[in-house]
């Protein structure tokens, strides 16, 4: 069987964000070398990547879209669509110029206006694009290939909000799609990227297939992260859903399958046994679990049960019992990626102390009234599934009643915008993660801090680095138990 590269497949399919976007192991076992036929981690069942910050749903934005700018692997912003970039001495006025011969998939031309509207839809969703549009004064068109943004107040991280490399992705698209409410999903999916989504091909639950979009011309740079040439070495990509991880095994050794993305990682050893196959570690500084409170409802609507959560979080047990393996996981006490420039354990001690006798003393004082906790069971994720198990027991532990509501991941994308109460099918709890491109800095914690999110922001642009990282990071994690506890994962990708 003729094997592509893990070079050209990562080039090629873009499948992931250059790799970045991984998990677990992968596999593969490849018949035609025009074709690869990819085991995601989850269903597409979303496909905007605005609307959510589903990483699946992110891993084909890569695919369809592009970027005005992208992050490389050592997190310089570097432009992708954009040729030239002007910045007026004042800081205030950024010029962008297009490179020439960009075009969208039903052969229209890529326009300025297409670029500020899409940007303007992104700021309305994406934290950190709602920071950038809450110090911008206007986006516009200045002629067909160059627009301006312009500035109502300092704001010094405008590039990196533009190359921001995972989700929410500031994904380009067509002016008529992007002039979509930010709160309503696209309808069509119109790129300019490496390939093109075969929607008539689409079947939710089962497949999603894109096709080597033979217009697009790739920068000359060598990819690194989100940035340079993303060359399609391959005409077709096909990511199959496969709910049974022994299905999918018995599919990759059939050859029926190339690439899986997220083995369980009971299947790694007999997986590296394969001498066809190989897994590797896809980002060393690992992604972060986070079990995430709604505090539109009791109890969590009261800050005591939410700091309750923190001390009855033991990142430990939670790491040993779903991942299981030492070797692939490990504690961080830091909302922010450990390893990056903003971690830090200050405030951190209920998390690390993980006192019960505090968790149930907490849960008393905030009121609880009894009502079952509901907490969004992803049940076809591994890992996920094993902590809300966990999370179950702990929460009983210290005085709440629990009801799991066992959903798959794509399902939970959508069951976790309901604003409903928890007893008309809204909820209390859901786990997700995020890999370091999103917490290694600022910007997605602050994400749920809202105005006092923004006033940390310029008061940071007003100290140095070294104090904006201290007043960043520690104001985040003591504020009050607002967000969830968070627990570091290393993940791997075996192909």
């Amino acid at each position: 069987m003729g094997l592509i590269s893990r070079r050209q497949a990562i080039q090629g399919a873009a499948a992931t964000a250059a790799a970045t976007t991984l998990r677990t192991p992968s596999v593969r076992a490849q018949k035609d070398p025009q074709t690869l036929r990819f085991v995601p981690h989850a269903d597409l069942k979303i496909l905007d990547p605005t609307w959510t910050t589903a990483y699946i749903t992110r891993n084909h934005g890569y695919l369809v879209y592009d970027t005005l700018f992208g992050t490389d692997e050592n997190l310089q912003v570097k432009p992708q669509m954009v040729d030239r970039t002007t910045v007026s001495a004042d800081g205030m006025k950024y010029t962008f110029t297009l490179r020439d011969g960009l075009r969208w998939h039903d052969g229209q031309p890529v326009l300025s206006e297409d670029c500020a509207e899409s940007l303007k839809r992104w700021g309305k969703k994406d934290r950190f694009g709602q920071l950038l549009m809450a110090h911008t004064a206007k986006i516009v068109p200045v002629d067909k290939k160059t627009f301006t943004l312009e500035l109502a107040e300092q704001f010094g991280p405008v590039l990196e909000a533009l190359g921001k490399p995972s989700s929410n992705v500031p994904f380009m698209m067509p002016a008529r799609i992007a002039s979509t409410s930010a709160d309503q999903q696209i309808k069509q999916v119109v790129g300019s990227g490496p390939f093109k989504f075969a929607k008539d091909e689409w079947q939710p639950g089962e497949q999603a297939v894109y096709l080597r979009n033979p217009g697009y011309i790739p920068r000359d740079e060598p990819p690194s992260g989100s940035t340079g040439g993303k060359r399609a070495y391959l005409d077709k990509v096909i990511w199959r859903f496969i709910v049974d991880p022994w299905d999918a095994a018995n599919d990759l050794a059939a050859g029926e399958v190339d690439w899986w993305e997220q083995p369980p990682l009971e299947f790694i050893p007999k997986i590296e046994q394969s001498a066809d196959l190989q897994t590797f570690l896809v980002d060393p500084l690992g992604a972060q679990g986070w079990l995430r409170p709604n505090w539109l409802h009791p109890p969590f609507n009261n800050k005591k049960a939410r700091q309750a959560l923190l001390h009855m979080m033991d990142q430990v047990t939670y790491l040993a019992w779903a991942i299981g393996q030492a070797e692939y996981y490990r504690p961080c006490y830091s909302v922010f990626a450990c390893g990056g420039p903003y971690a830090t354990t200050i405030g951190a001690e209920p998390m690390m102390d993980h006192n019960l006798s505090k968790a149930r003393q907490l849960v008393q004082e905030s009121g609880y009234d009894g009502r079952p906790i509901v907490v969004l069971h992803v049940t076809d994720i591994p890992v996920l599934n094993a902590a809300a198990i966990v999370t179950r027991q702990r929460l009983e532990s210290i005085g709440f009643k629990v009801v799991l509501k066992g959903m798959d991941w794509s399902t939970m994308q959508v069951a976790r915008t309901r604003k409903e109460p928890p007893d008309k099918g809204g909820w209390n709890l859901f786990h997700t993660w995020w890999q370091a491109a999103n917490v290694v800095k600022s910007r997605r914690p602050l994400r749920h801090h809202g105005r006092r999110g923004t006033r940390l922001v310029r008061l940071a642009r007003r100290s140095s680095a070294e104090e904006a990282r201290h007043r960043l990071g520690a104001s985040t994690i003591k504020r009050d138990g607002s967000f969830g506890p968070t627990k570091s994962k290393t993940w791997r990708s075996a192909k």
